[in-house]
């Protein structure tokens, strides 16, 4: 497989240097023309310079308001604070390209773009670029730092990128103690003004992205970024005073200079910032932006990389086929035997079978050349866990060997920082990888941003309360699961590790590390396969729990990755209901928080013909035996619609088979 592109471009410049053109604001809409964002220099004195700022209209309505854009660069006036436009120029793209992995397999970029050169009117004159571009469903921006005479290097203080929001709308919100965290936690509900350093206190509360804003009035909007490599992550705080502040304001994540938190050769630009916008929350889920910011596939050759299902010893406990916990070669063969059987393409070895502080030495547990000798012969390939201090240390020895002895893929976990050298380590690894046939999902890490169009070979991140948290108490549940589609997964692929088929209820759950519960309904368990995108996913229980359950046929169907994704309904923590298609096949899920509902979805996504309706839904006494699915099949066309009768904490799972003539 190789990834192309088809691709027709038209810049037009719309405006030369000159001061006539730098008096006036600059707007640039979407392809439909329904959004539209406007750069100006807003004069703090009369004259034709000032301070640079956006606005964004959605519909024609205020979305964002004036926002400053700016950057202070290390023992320099801020860049950005008195500019003046020299020079515009129009780009319009309208291009496809195919994904290797994802929720889409061929891509539309269609987009109108803008490049605006901004020039201080004295001094030093230094300049500042903004690329802007408009999507139907988004708008895009990035600071570019050309080479110039008055500056050497790009060193970055602080980043001073404003969100004005229109109105004090409904945030959804991932609150983070600090920069060095795994972003697991849960997404807060909460009014945009209640983030406001009203009280005067020292620390505000800092928000990792993606966040997700419901505007009363003019629609719903996504906050995150693409296109990170050589810049840190952007994360987001209210710095107002007053109790009825509703704007958020850029903060960067600080390196281990904190003076100067981005370097580098100029020219230099920051990550795309990224504005989803859509008059549904399901539409931004929809949205292909983040991928088609990254540059275009860097490996020629991605024939080697697949999604596909796993199994995987660690989140059951490593538990052998008596039933015990033993972290043996036996017992990954037993794993491996599960994969072969189900028709998973993988089989993951977690944590423990390395020597002490050398990724490159086994410690006598697991004989990793061994099991997957054992797994080749029965068409199954091994991926491995590493942490991420090791891995970063030792990836020139160690990548190589992996690759000698036949892995297929790296579990990297605990990296816990994006500053600008984190972020560094994602790529060098990826490359790294690459050159080694070895692809990669990346835990305990920040949230992606589109790099897995540049490097396919990533096909996972974690970032993310995920349902390893079952093992220690209530904090994975149906209302966080139905929140996350609406949030975490506009970022892209998620590995939340679903599976989980000891199904109780809320009343009777409780934590256990092996062999744990989940609360909510089988049915829910099997939907999560449809509605999280995750191209290397996770079936993480035992092999036993699966054994002789007929909802376990859908698991074994189901695929990892998609050549089409539409959301038909749902609202952030209440309930979600997502399709997708590969091939002529279709797949539903649909999931409710502890509401029980009753949905009805027509069935107009399906193409023409009649179409074998596998579904798997809760029982009529799920709300109270949660492991009882109802499995019937029906007979349907894209005329029909299906009723779903979804339990508390329950799920609705359906795969469309097209009907030979």
């Amino acid at each position: 497989m190789f990834c192309c592109l088809s691709r027709c471009c038209v810049a037009i410049v719309v405006a030369a240097a000159g001061t006539l053109a730098t008096a006036q604001p600059v707007t640039l809409k979407s392809p439909d023309g329904q959004l539209a964002i406007t750069l100006e220099c807003v004069p703090d004195n009369p004259g034709v310079s000032g301070h640079l700022t956006y606005s964004v209209e959605f519909h024609g309505k205020p979305l964002i308001t004036r926002s400053a854009l700016q950057l202070e660069l290390q023992g320099a006036r801020p860049l950005g604070a008195n500019v003046r436009v020299i020079k515009q120029t129009s780009t319009q793209v309208d291009e496809t390209y195919r994904l290797v992995t994802g929720k889409a397999s061929v891509v539309r970029n269609h987009y109108n773009a803008l490049r605006v050169e901004t020039e201080e009117p004295q001094d030093l004159r230094r300049q500042l670029v903004m690329e802007a571009r408009a999507y139907d469903d988004a708008i895009a921006f990035r600071y570019v730092v050309p080479e110039q005479r008055s500056m050497r290097d790009f060193r970055l203080a602080k980043e001073k990128t404003e969100f004005r929001v229109v109105k004090d709308g409904t945030t959804y919100a991932l609150v983070l103690p600090h920069f060095r965290t795994m972003y697991e936690s849960e997404f807060l509900k909460l009014n945009a003004s209640a983030f406001a350093n009203a009280n005067g206190l020292s620390r505000k509360t800092l928000i990792g992205l993606p966040m997700l804003m419901d505007v009363p009035g003019v629609g719903w909007l996504g906050i995150t970024e693409a296109d990170m490599r050589g810049y840190s992550a952007m994360y987001l705080a209210n710095p107002g005073a007053g109790w009825g502040d509703h704007y958020f304001e850029s903060l960067l994540a600080p390196g281990d200079d904190p003076e100067v938190i981005v370097t580098g050769s100029l020219p230099h630009h920051s990550s795309w910032r990224v504005l989803l916008v859509g008059d549904e929350p399901g539409k931004l889920i929809e949205s292909n932006v983040i991928t088609s910011l990254n540059p275009e596939c860097a490996i020629p050759d991605t024939s080697w990389i697949h999604a596909g299902l796993t199994s995987w010893d660690w989140w059951s406990g490593s538990l052998g086929p008596d039933g015990k916990p033993a972290y043996t070669t036996e017992t990954m063969k037993y794993y491996v035997d599960f994969a072969a059987k189900s028709g998973f393409p993988y089989m993951l070895i977690d944590a423990g079978w390395y020597a002490p502080n050398d990724i490159t030495r086994m410690n006598g547990k697991v004989d990793i050349p061994e099991v997957v000798r054992y797994a080749a012969a029965k068409n199954v390939k091994v991926w491995i866990w590493l942490s991420y201090k090791l891995a970063d240390a030792q990836m020139a020895e160690a990548f190589p060997l992996y690759e000698s002895w036949g892995v297929a893929g790296l579990k990297i976990d605990f990296v816990e920082r994006d500053d600008q050298k984190g972020i560094d380590f994602y790529y060098r690894a990826a490359e790294a990888a690459a050159q080694h046939h070895l692809m990669l999902d990346f835990h305990g890490a920040t949230k992606p941003t589109g790099m897995d169009r540049t490097y396919p070979n990533v096909l996972g991140y974690e970032a993310v309360l995920g349902m390893e948290q079952s093992k220690v108490g209530m904090r994975d549940n149906p209302n966080h699961r139905t929140m996350l589609p609406f949030t975490r997964m506009l970022a892209g692929r998620m590995d939340y590790t679903p599976g989980g088929f000891e199904n109780v209820t809320r009343d009777s759950f409780e934590p256990h590390s092996v062999h744990p519960e989940v609360t909510g309904t089988r049915a829910q368990q099997l939907a999560m396969y449809v509605v999280y995108e995750a191209p290397f996913q996770m079936v993480s229980d035992t092999p036993k729990a699966y054994e002789d359950q007929p909802a376990f046929e859908f698991i074994r169907h189901c695929p990892a990755t998609w050549d089409e994704t539409r959301v038909l309904n749902g609202r952030p923590g209440e309930y979600v209901t997502i399709v997708r298609r590969s091939g002529k096949t279709w797949f539903l899920g649909a999931m409710t928080n502890w509401d029980a509902r009753d949905l009805e979805i027509p069935l107009r996504f399906l193409g023409p013909g009649r179409y074998l309706a596998e579904i798997y839904a809760d029982a009529d006494d799920a709300g109270q035996y949660p492991k009882n699915v109802a499995v019937r099949k029906q007979t349907v066309d894209n005329t029909k619609s299906l009723k779903l009768t979804i339990a508390a904490g329950g799920g609705y799972a359906v795969r469309f088979v097209p009907v030979e003539k």
